[in-house]
C-alpha cells in the first residue's frame, strides 16, 4: 500500500483537465505515443465534440516504483454527484486552474469539497505558456479560497511542460491509502457501465480487505448478492488480475444484468463475511429537473421506449416513466440532474437511435399540500408522499385544482457566481429579477469577486445561464448546490386554444410573472398557429381567470365580389350567410397545432 497513490483531477469546465490526464498517460508510458489521441479517456463522440467529460474514468499508471490511480471526473455542475463520489475514492486532488482565466465558480466548489473530505490538495496552474496567462494572480486567488499558501505547480498540459515535476509532487505530497488489508472487505463503488456481453462492470476503490473471483459479493445499499466472475485494473484497457487488494482501484464483473441495482456511492462487501457498517457518503441520486419527451411521429413510440431502456443501461442517473398528452400523444416523463443533462440525453437519443423528438419545457419538482377530494382524478391520489401532508409534483398536468391548494413549496439553490467586478451590478440586477436572496460578496482579487445568493431553482431552468452570459459578456461562471424547499406563491398557468387546455403547453410559474409570461406565450402562439377557416382564441388562464388573450382571425373569402350593382340588401344577405357558416364551423372545428409551436415555445425568452 505504501507505493500506491490515488488522486483525482478537478477543475472548472474547459480548464484543460482531460488534456492534463492525456499528458500524464503519455509521460508514464501507459499509452504508446503512436496510439495516443486527444481526449483519450473521453470515449463518447459527444464528449469529444463538446470538449466536456460526461462520465468519470479511472486508469492505473506505473511511474518509477509507484502505482498511480488517476480518476478523471466531469467538470460540469450537473455531474457534481459523480465528482463527490470520485473524490471519496482518493487521498488527494490536483486542483487545476487555467492561468489565463483564473479561479472560476466550480473551482471554488471543488476546492471546498476536497477540503471538507480532508484530501491533500495540489494546486496546478495550467496553460502557463499562453501570452495572456497570469499564474501569480491565479495562485493568489487559490490561496484566498483555501485560506493557506500552498505552492502551485505550473504546467502546460498541451506541450507537456512541467508534467515531470507534477508527477514527483504527487508521490511526495499525496499520502498512501489507509485501510485494513486483513479487515472485513469494504469497497466504494464510484462508477459503473453496462457491457452487452458481460453485464454491469463496476468501478471500485477497495478500502479494507480484498476482492477476488469466485467470492460472493454483497451490495450493502441495494441489499443484493452476486458471484464475482472477474476482477482487474484499467491500464486504460481492462487487464485481468488475481485480486483487488486494500488501497487499490479496479473493476469487478459479477454477472449483474440490471445496472439499476448498482448505485454509485454504494459499498461492496462479501456475502459470507459482511462488514457491519457501509462506507460514508452514500446518497440516492434524486433528479432535480423534469421534462417530457415525445416522438415527432407517434408510430416511433415503441422505438423511443427501447432507446430509453438501452440508454438507461449506460446512464442510470436519469429516470423515466410513460406519459400521455392530449396534444402530443404517447411519450415519457424524464427526471434529470440539470439542464445540460437534458440536452445530452436528448442528443444521444436522437443520434444513437435515429429518432426525431420534441422535449417540453423543463420544470422542477414541487411539494404541494392540498385538500383531497373524491372528485380528484386518480393521478392526484397516486402522487408520492413528501411528508407533513405534502405530495411530490413534477408535472404541471398533475397539479390539483387551484381552490384545493393549501401551500406550495419550491426547491431553492445556493448559487456562487465568479465575475470581474465591472459586471457585478448587472449580475445582481439579474439575480433580483430572478427572485434571488443576497447571502454575501467575497473579493477573490482586486478585479474579481464571488457573489453568493439563494435563488428558486425554477428561475434557473428558465434561461438563467444565457442571461448571465449576456450581462457579463461571457466572463461570469456559476456553480450551484441544492438547498431546501421553501413556500412560494406559485401558480399553474394553462394555455387554452379554441377553449381547450393544451397540457403540453401548461407551465408552473410565480404569480407575479404569470401575466407577462402569459401575454408573451399567447403572442408567440398566434404567430405559430396561423389562420384557420374560423376565428380562434388563444388564452392564458390562471386560477380560473383569463389573464391574456390573442385572437387569430379567420380566412375570409370575398363573397361580395360578384355584386356589381343593385340593392345593398343583396350584399348584406351574402355576408350574413357567410357569418352563419363561420359560426357553425367554429362550433364543430378543431385546431391543428404545428409541431414547430412546441419547439419554439421552449426557445421563448421571458
Amino acid at each position: 500500500m505504501k507505493e500506491i497513490r490515488n488522486f483525482s483531477i478537478v477543475a472548472h469546465i474547459d480548464h484543460g483537465k482531460t488534456t492534463l490526464s492525456d499528458r500524464i498517460l503519455e509521460d508514464t508510458g501507459a499509452v504508446p505515443k503512436r496510439k495516443m489521441q486527444a481526449q483519450l479517456l473521453d470515449g463518447m463522440d459527444l464528449e469529444r465534440e463538446r470538449g466536456i467529460t460526461i462520465k468519470a474514468k479511472a486508469v492505473r499508471l506505473h511511474y518509477k516504483d509507484y502505482i498511480l490511480n488517476l480518476i478523471d471526473t466531469p467538470g460540469h455542475v450537473d455531474f457534481s454527484y459523480e465528482v463527490a463520489r470520485s473524490l471519496r475514492a482518493c487521498e488527494g486532488v490536483l486542483l487545476l486552474v487555467d492561468a489565463s482565466q483564473g479561479v472560476e465558480a466550480q473551482t471554488v466548489a471543488h476546492a471546498h469539497l476536497a477540503q471538507s473530505l480532508g484530501l491533500e490538495i495540489i494546486p496546478v496552474m495550467n496553460k502557463v505558456d499562453l501570452s495572456q496567462a497570469d499564474a501569480d494572480m491565479s495562485e493568489e486567488q487559490i490561496w484566498e479560497i483555501l485560506k493557506e499558501p500552498l505552492g502551485a505547480e505550473r504546467v502546460s498540459a498541451k506541450t507537456g511542460m512541467g508534467i515531470d515535476k507534477l508527477l514527483e509532487r504527487i508521490i511526495t505530497d499525496i499520502p498512501a491509502p489507509s485501510g485494513s488489508p486483513e479487515g472485513k472487505t469494504r469497497a466504494l463503488i464510484f462508477d459503473s457501465f453496462y457491457d452487452a456481453f458481460r453485464g454491469v462492470i463496476i468501478y471500485v476503490r477497495v478500502v479494507d480487505g480484498k476482492l477476488k473471483a469466485g467470492q460472493m459479493l454483497r451490495l450493502m445499499g441495494a441489499d443484493f448478492s452476486s458471484k464475482i466472475e472477474e476482477v482487474g485494473f484499467m491500464t486504460p484497457k481492462m487487464e485481468k488480475s488475481i485480486s483487488l487488494q486494500s488501497g487499490e482501484v479496479g473493476y469487478v464483473i459479477a454477472g449483474i444484468k440490471d445496472i439499476r441495482q448498482v448505485r454509485v456511492g454504494d459499498t461492496v462487501t462479501l456475502a459470507d463475511n459482511p462488514a457491519e457498517t457501509p462506507l460514508a457518503g452514500y446518497e440516492e441520486i434524486k433528479p432535480v429537473v423534469f421534462a417530457s419527451i415525445f416522438p415527432v411521429e407517434s408510430t416511433d413510440y415503441p422505438l423511443l421506449r427501447a432507446a430509453l431502456e438501452k440508454l438507461n443501461l449506460s446512464d442510470s442517473s436519469f429516470s423515466y416513466q410513460s406519459e400521455t398528452s392530449k396534444a402530443l400523444g404517447f411519450g415519457f416523463r424524464l427526471g434529470f440532474m440539470g439542464l445540460l443533462h437534458i440536452e445530452i440525453v436528448k442528443e444521444r437519443l436522437e443520434r444513437e437511435f435515429n429518432l426525431s423528438l420534441i422535449a417540453t419545457s423543463p420544470n422542477v419538482i414541487y411539494q404541494v399540500k392540498f385538500h383531497s377530494r373524491k372528485s380528484h382524478p386518480q393521478e392526484l391520489s397516486a402522487l408520492a408522499d413528501a411528508g407533513d401532508g405534502y405530495k411530490w409534483i413534477d408535472n404541471p398536468a398533475n397539479f390539483p385544482p387551484y381552490g384545493d391548494i393549501i401551500d406550495i413549496k419550491e426547491p431553492t439553490i445556493k448559487i456562487k457566481i465568479v465575475t470581474p467586478i465591472i459586471y457585478m451590478d448587472a449580475i445582481m440586477t439579474l439575480l433580483k429579477d430572478k427572485r434571488g436572496v443576497y447571502i454575501s460578496l467575497e473579493h477573490l482579487s482586486s478585479r474579481r469577486i464571488m457573489i453568493n445568493y439563494y435563488m428558486p431553482m425554477a428561475e434557473m431552468v428558465i434561461d438563467f445561464y444565457n442571461k448571465l452570459k449576456s450581462v457579463s459578456k461571457g466572463y461570469a461562471s456559476f456553480d450551484y448546490e441544492i438547498d431546501e424547499y421553501r413556500s412560494a406563491d406559485a401558480v399553474l398557468m394553462e394555455i387554452l386554444i379554441h377553449g381547450t387546455p393544451v397540457d403540453a403547453l401548461s407551465v408552473i410559474t410565480h404569480k407575479d410573472k404569470a401575466v407577462s409570461r402569459g401575454r408573451l406565450l399567447c403572442e408567440k402562439l398566434k404567430e405559430l398557429i396561423g389562420r384557420q377557416q374560423f376565428e380562434v382564441a388563444v388564452q392564458a388562464r390562471m386560477n380560473g381567470k383569463i389573464i391574456a388573450r390573442e385572437t387569430i382571425p379567420a380566412f375570409r373569402k370575398d363573397v361580395i365580389a360578384k355584386c356589381y350593382g343593385g340593392d345593398i340588401t343583396r350584399k348584406r344577405k351574402l355576408l350574413e350567410k357567410q357569418k352563419e357558416g363561420k359560426k357553425r364551423m367554429k362550433s364543430i372545428g378543431s385546431v391543428d397545432i404545428p409541431q414547430e409551436a412546441f419547439v419554439a415555445m421552449l426557445k421563448i425568452e421571458e
